[in-house]
């Protein structure tokens, strides 16, 4: 059986630094900062997927729409679906069997079977007053198991297959010279398909680590290259 996508970006980094950072997350306009391993973001990610299998009955190759910012809870939500064998687009289409959505854009989901919506808060509160028929993705994620066996991939991103992403990926990595153990910090949104390419999958198929930063203040750029020993920046 063909690897996932997952299986491709994760597998080399497990294999050779599991316990160091993956994504560091920073939010300048909460103060927020959160870091996960590769064993904590691959965990995720299995729980993800678990939830995905067993609570919509996602098969591979079902399409589901990716509708948050740049974020861990995002990166794991990603390696999630993909593990599962979906193809991810990230733009709202009512084709797609789920849509997983930030608590505060569930109307633009649009008219599809299932809405997976999450808060994206660090400390893992559920999405308030929820509509009837959504789930809330803090309260269901957390009683999945954190290991998964995949059962097949049939497209990873925007109908492009896993080879094609993966050259893809490598050839932003390429551009942006990253190499095994840098630390990349970035601010890029992951809106588009070339967007999450360049800002989050260069980074992991280079073996790299992610600095994530959004709402950037400019003033603490310095002293935060420092602090994270940032070896490259993107964007």
């Amino acid at each position: 059986m063909a690897s996932t996508l997952t299986q491709e970006l994760l597998d080399p980094i497990l294999r050779t630094d599991p316990a160091g950072p993956r994504v560091t997350y920073y939010d300048d306009a909460t103060g927020e900062r959160v870091e996960v391993s590769t064993v904590t973001l691959a965990n995720w990610a299995a729980k993800t997927a678990n939830l995905l299998r067993d609570e919509f009955g996602l098969e591979p190759g079902a399409r589901v729409s990716v509708l948050l910012p740049a974020h861990w809870q995002t990166a794991a939500v990603l390696l999630g679906a993909w593990w599962a064998g979906a193809d991810v687009t990230l733009v709202a289409d009512e084709n797609v069997e789920l849509a997983l959505v930030q608590g505060d854009r569930i109307d633009e989901a649009g008219d599809v079977p299932e809405i997976l919506a999450l808060s994206l808060d660090a400390f893992g509160k559920p999405v308030p007053n929820l509509p009837l028929g959504v789930t809330d993705y803090a309260t269901s994620v957390r009683v999945h198991g954190d290991q998964f066996r995949p059962s097949g991939q049939q497209g990873a991103l925007d109908g492009m297959a896993v080879d094609d992403v993966l050259a893809a990926a490598r050839a932003r990595a390429e551009a942006h010279s990253l190499t095994i153990g840098d630390r990349v910090l970035s601010s890029q949104p992951w809106t588009t398909t070339a967007q999450l390419i360049d800002g989050l999958l260069s980074v992991l198929v280079a073996g790299g680590s992610l600095v994530q930063v959004n709402n950037p203040d400019d003033s603490k750029t310095e002293r935060r290259i420092s602090s994270e020993k940032v070896t490259r920046t993107l964007g």
